[in-house]
């Protein structure tokens, strides 16, 4: 009886955190702000990096801190109502941002709603994240670059500041932000990769 419970608080932590994190906010905002598809513009990304080309500041920060929350509420929803299974919702939220069913499989690249999720599950890992993607961005003048420092800085923090478990949660999370920034990493390598307030 108790492995049943399990397995149905599992699916419904996997499918709510899912459902959640597929939420495509740039997209709501730009078209409830009169922009048309972010989808169209740009990378093409719904993301708040691609929603800041639209030129409009306010809707890139209210899809940054939506993106976020996203990933908060579905760890603590699940914490709350399931138990042990936030960390499948957050790892499903991030699935659900960079993967949504409502938009062909094609949404964001999960930095945000990632940390999100690293706020949630672990706060002084996600708020050392989002120090180091701030620095690392300051640095670089490149947003990737301090996502991608941020995200791989996770598992590590991680296992300083929390323990196995949610450097495991970090190590997939980092994971499938890294494979949605691999045309970014391509263009890093190559010197390609756009700075910070450069057009194009």
């Amino acid at each position: 009886m108790g492995e049943h419970a399990d397995s149905i608080a599992f699916l419904l932590a996997l499918v709510g955190g899912y459902l959640v994190g597929s939420i495509p906010f740039g997209l709501i905002l730009t078209r409830a702000a009169g922009l048309g598809d972010i989808r169209a513009i740009g990378s093409g990304n719904i993301g708040a990096t691609n929603v800041l080309r639209t030129g409009n500041r306010k809707l890139a920060a209210a899809t940054l801190l939506l993106d976020g929350l996203k990933g908060v509420a579905a760890v603590l929803l699940a914490r709350a109502f399931l138990g042990e299974q936030d960390l499948v919702a957050g790892t499903a939220a991030v699935l659900g941002h960079t993967l949504p069913v409502w938009l062909g499989f094609k949404g964001g690249k999960g930095v945000a709603t990632g940390l999100g999720v690293y706020l949630g599950a672990m706060w002084p890992v996600g708020l050392a994240c989002c120090a180091v993607w701030l620095v690392a961005a300051k640095v670089t003048r490149i947003s990737s670059a301090g996502a991608l420092a941020a995200l791989a800085a996770a598992p590590l923090l991680a296992l300083l500041l929390a323990d196995a478990e949610h450097a495991l949660l970090a190590l997939l999370v980092g994971l499938l932000v890294f494979w949605r920034h691999e045309a970014n990493i391509r263009r890093l390598i190559a010197g390609t990769e756009p700075r910070i307030g450069q057009k194009g």
